[in-house]
């Protein structure tokens, strides 16, 4: 949406059409709200400061390029969002309340709300709502739109365009979550968000990076909610069960702050938790209002137990893995402007890979960037014609499959399962070893397979083949990439039990590309700038 506000805004002339397969005005991870920016430049601070900070959080393997053109933007979309209505909180003096070095607090309960109605007062910006976009649609390697279809109506839809912009969020639903069953939705990132940006870049044969360097969230026990709120907000630090604080031992970037946890779990220290006994009335008044703004089960949890965090520390525990670009540095492999390795495709926020730490205000830089770069790019190209269209015959193969031994509910199950045990889940403490990976190729290869005799009866039957499907795809790439990094650079992130050490052999992007059917990895320097000229 971001970038569909730059380019109406700049360029009156083009036609910009935004397909979501929700409704813009509450979908992806951003739906529920956010009360705080996590990426800006407070006084005191630089740009450059940022872009120290994202390739430190990273160990290295992040684009420097990328960062800085991310992070010289940050406090320019921050004044245009909330020049569209977004609450930014502001002291005395009028100036912003920051809540650590790089983040301001905000009332963002509205932040989708405010964007899809700046949307919609441009008239040459029309909104698709409810239509899943299933495939890029290629004239050899240049992509000239993408074909989805109506979640509700029998419908499909063949969108052309000269330019098309990829920003579909990342992938959550891989690995078997924290709860089971009924309460499988309770994650940290949005459960509807499956990859599927990823997987039409992997199967259209784009160049994808760092995959392996997954998000794995450090949460609040049971509800899975935020704990910078806690940790930033009241300075709440870790303890363990026998009440000693022990982050020093670890270090204290993202993954080894979770890694911490799990460590002190294993060595029979836990449960750990977030030391808020004592805190203030104010302060547990401001964290009730926090949570309500993004994560209101904490705050309910609080009231239902009658254990507010005053009186009771807040238990901690790890997420399921994901594959998000705006947290670490998975994605597209992409050059300053945003452009992927496909002609006429661009990626921005979380398929847009190594350039991590990016968050909400990151991602609009990145949708402000792609936008300016896709105006230049249409006025040079003409549309080309279509090379082949079978979306239909596929559709109907999938309505006129008979009825299988399993569902897709089951296959997505049994993906979770092999993933979460052969891949580094939760029931692994986060690690794997190389004949695990292999257990997980085969498993997934098999599923795949059974994915194919999966029948619709329904379009939100359809709907969940195509998202499985995308999970598929993206659990294939993934697994290659942690094959292929041979170290543990990242741990928890990426713990490679034979490889338990860092190895300066891969100071470099694990990228890759589907060739004939197979994963290629391609291995480039740190130093490598990415994309010259198609």
């Amino acid at each position: 949406m971001f970038a569909a506000i730059r380019l109406a805004e700049t360029h009156p002339e083009l036609s910009i059409l935004i397909v979501e397969k929700a409704n813009i005005v509450r979908s992806g991870c951003l739906a529920a709200g956010v009360n705080a920016l996590n990426a800006y430049i407070t006084d005191g601070h630089t740009p450059d400061d940022y872009v120290e900070y994202a390739l430190n959080d990273a160990n290295g393997i992040a684009r420097r390029d990328l960062l800085s053109t991310m992070s010289e933007r940050l406090n320019a979309v921050t004044r245009k969002i909330e020049s569209l209505g977004l609450v930014i909180l502001k002291d005395a003096d009028g100036n912003y309340i920051a809540r650590g070095a790089r983040n301001i607090k905000i009332n963002g309960e509205n932040i989708k709300p405010l964007l899809a109605a700046a949307v919609k007062s441009f008239s040459n910006v029309e909104v698709l709502n409810h239509v899943n976009v299933v495939d890029l649609m290629l004239n050899g390697s240049t992509v000239i739109g993408a074909w989805g279809f109506d979640v509700r109506e029998p419908t499909i839809y063949r969108l052309r365009a000269k330019a098309t912009l990829m920003a579909t969020g990342g992938a959550a639903g891989l690995y078997r979550p924290n709860h089971p069953g009924f309460s499988r939705h309770v994650m940290w990132y949005c459960p509807f968000n499956t990859g599927a940006g990823y997987a039409m870049g992997i199967r259209a044969g784009a160049e994808m990076t760092t995959f392996e360097m997954r998000f794995i969230a450090l949460r609040c026990k049971d509800t899975i909610a935020p704990t910078g709120t806690l940790a930033q907000g009241a300075g709440a630090a870790q303890i363990n069960a026998r009440g000693e604080r022990y982050q020093h031992r670890y270090g204290n970037t993202t993954s080894e702050r979770l890694h911490a946890v799990v460590s002190e779990n294993l060595n029979g220290r836990g449960p750990c938790a977030l030391e808020t006994i004592g805190i203030t009335v104010e302060q547990e008044k401001a964290l009730e209002h926090a949570y309500l703004n993004m994560a209101p089960a904490q705050t309910l949890k609080w009231l239902e137990t009658k254990m507010p965090p005053s009186i009771a520390n807040v238990e901690i525990e790890g997420s399921e893995p994901y594959v998000v670009g705006g947290h670490t540095a998975s994605g597209y492999w992409i050059d300053r402007k945003r452009r992927t390795t496909l002609r006429g495709l661009y990626a921005a926020g979380d398929v847009a890979g190594s350039c991590p730490q990016k968050y909400v205000t990151g991602a609009f830089a990145e949708g402000e960037i792609a936008a300016e770069s896709i105006a230049e790019y249409v006025a040079a190209h003409d549309l080309l014609p279509l090379d082949r269209f079978n979306a239909v015959e596929e559709v109907e193969r999938l309505f006129g499959n008979p009825r299988g031994l399993y569902s897709t509910d089951e296959l997505e199950e049994a993906m979770q399962q092999s993933m979460d045990e052969y891949a580094g889940g939760i029931r692994s403490n986060y690690r794997y070893t190389d004949a695990q990976l292999q257990t997980a190729t085969a498993h997934i290869d098999r599923l795949e397979r059974l994915s194919e005799g999966l029948r619709a009866e329904s379009m939100y039957d359809l709907l969940k083949i195509y998202e499985l499907r995308e999970r598929l795809t993206v659990c294939r790439v993934l697994i290659e990439h942690l094959k292929a990094r041979r170290e543990t650079r990242w741990h928890c992130f990426a713990e490679h039990a034979d490889y338990p050490d860092r190895d300066p052999t891969f100071d470099c992007f694990i990228n890759s590309r589907l060739v004939d059917g197979k994963v290629e990895i391609i291995l480039r320097r740190l130093e490598d700038d990415g994309i010259e000229e198609h």
